[in-house]
């Protein structure tokens, strides 16, 4: 098997400051959008085990639905420490920008 051939690329990228900060404050953006479609799902994933769900009619035990819960709560708690972390992420950004 023959070695990859990598091409040599240097790109030539010129940020600016304000460019940073946009990309910096779209990364948030996108983190959160994605976090909000997670609840979504597992506010969904509630609705069909409870049977609540427009058009669906689940048989989920107890059993079933307990299990729901516990992973809808881990999926919550893993959620609530990620805007915690884009939380500080703006308040970088933010001192960043008065800063200036």
């Amino acid at each position: 098997m023959s070695q990859p051939n990598i091409p040599n690329i240097s790109p030539a990228i010129t940020i600016d400051r304000d460019d940073a900060i946009n990309l910096l404050l779209a990364s948030i953006a996108m983190e959160e959008l994605g976090l909000a479609h997670i609840i979504n799902a597992e506010g969904e994933k509630i609705q069909y085990s409870l049977g609540s769900a427009p058009g669906l009619s689940p048989r989920a035990s107890f059993e079933d639905i307990l299990k729901i819960n516990n992973s809808v709560q881990d999926t919550i708690t893993t959620t609530i420490k990620k805007e915690l972390l884009l939380d500080i992420k703006l308040k970088q950004i933010i001192q960043l920008i008065s800063n200036s």
